[in-house]
């Protein structure tokens, strides 16, 4: 059977489109359509989360163990999609599908009770230390130290590109402990509180204009070495663990999402509607694809990570210059508000999205990836 034409799988759906027409507020949607990055502003972000939280739908990846719906895959890319159609707000990811899952993975019981929770709930928001001004595509030649004393590390140096770390209590980070053999050999992987004295949050604008990215400074920051995720020295298996969730996500319902609100827009240029439809034909393509990935019918989950990371941002660009050329002078001036969201959010999210096939690991890096996997 046609697990997207499934009877159980349609009142799935239909109970998914039902509650977010009657409990998504309208002002969180329109928040969502006009935020210019997939990092939704917080204070859009975490009511819906409590919302969805309310309902048990908060975390869709998670097992029923861990407070997650424990829903089938074809369940969470169903919810994903309804969300999409909806222009519900994006949840912040750092925490739900990226720390969390490493924390079911590597912590202990006690790490388990103590954030998990608070990561289902929205009270803990978190930011993840990977980059630094000299690692960045070279993540392995990360310098942060942490040294040592007592109970505690004591942490010196940086971490940049730091998303909404200026709204973060909670930070993931990747640090040396070790500068003996390869450089993978000595990280390790901690779990720190923002509010440490000693750390130092400035703010990045970017190209947008916006404020979502920061340079994390560590002056002396001591953290419990009960706070570290797995064994000292073994953070890059930690780390690579993530970076699978991080890199292998659900790009064609939101993507698809865009497109449906682009046809609704007015446009008489012939070359550019045929242009959408190419797009529309394409994450088509990608959509199955990713139901492929979903199903694990064929390919390593590294190589789908890889290639749908390549496919979805890429798609994503090209959506955006769309969007920008269609909107035409909408796209620079929307003083009265009246402009459609899709069209006065086109130039920012153009800019913001140069970005996406370089974070998550550059598209040339994923490139190499592939040709390793497949070619040895």
């Amino acid at each position: 059977m046609d697990p997207m034409t499934d009877p159980a799988l349609a009142a799935f759906r239909s109970e998914v489109r039902a509650f977010l027409e009657t409990r998504l507020p309208d002002e969180l949607r329109r928040g969502a359509e006009r935020a210019t990055s997939v990092f939704v502003d917080p204070a859009i972000s975490l009511p819906w989360q409590r919302i969805l939280h309310a309902r048990g739908w908060a975390a869709p990846d998670w097992p029923a163990e861990h407070g997650g719906p424990g829903w089938s895959e074809m369940q969470r890319y169903i919810f994903a999609a309804e969300c999409a159609r909806a222009s519900a707000p994006n949840l912040a990811p750092m925490g739900l599908k990226m720390v969390a899952p490493v924390i079911m993975h590597y912590g202990t019981a006690e790490q388990r009770a103590h954030y998990l929770p608070r990561i289902l709930s929205g009270e803990d928001y978190w930011c993840q230390g990977f980059s630094e001004p000299g690692a960045g595509s070279d993540l392995a030649a990360l310098q942060l130290r942490a040294d040592r004393d007592g109970g505690d590390y004591v942490l010196n140096g940086s971490k940049i590109w730091t998303t909404h770390a200026h709204f973060a209590n909670r930070m993931f980070c990747l640090v040396r402990t070790s500068a003996e053999g390869k450089p993978q050999a000595g990280i390790s992987f901690l779990l720190l509180d923002m509010g440490s004295p000693g750390i130092g949050v400035e703010p990045i604008r970017t190209l947008a204009g916006d404020h979502e990215l920061n340079q994390v400074f560590f002056d002396d920051v001591r953290v419990p070495q009960a706070n570290r995720l797995g064994a000292e020295n073994e953070g890059w298996s930690v780390a690579k663990h993530l970076l699978t969730f991080e890199r292998g996500g659900k790009y064609a319902p939101a993507l698809i999402g865009r497109v449906a609100r682009l046809r609704a827009q007015p446009c008489r240029d012939t070359v550019l509607r045929a242009r959408l439809e190419r797009e529309a034909v394409g994450l088509e393509a990608l959509q199955a694809l990713e139901l492929k990935a979903m199903r694990g019918t064929g390919g390593s989950p590294a190589l789908y990570a890889s290639a749908l990371k390549i496919l979805g941002t890429e798609a994503a660009q090209r959506i955006d210059a769309l969007a920008c050329e269609m909107a035409g002078f909408a796209a620079w001036a929307d003083a009265d508000g009246q402009t459609p969201a899709e069209l006065a959010v086109a130039v920012p999210r153009y800019l913001n999205d140069r970005a996406a096939s370089i974070y998550a690991g550059s598209n040339e890096i994923q490139r190499d990836l592939i040709a390793r996997l497949v070619l040895g």
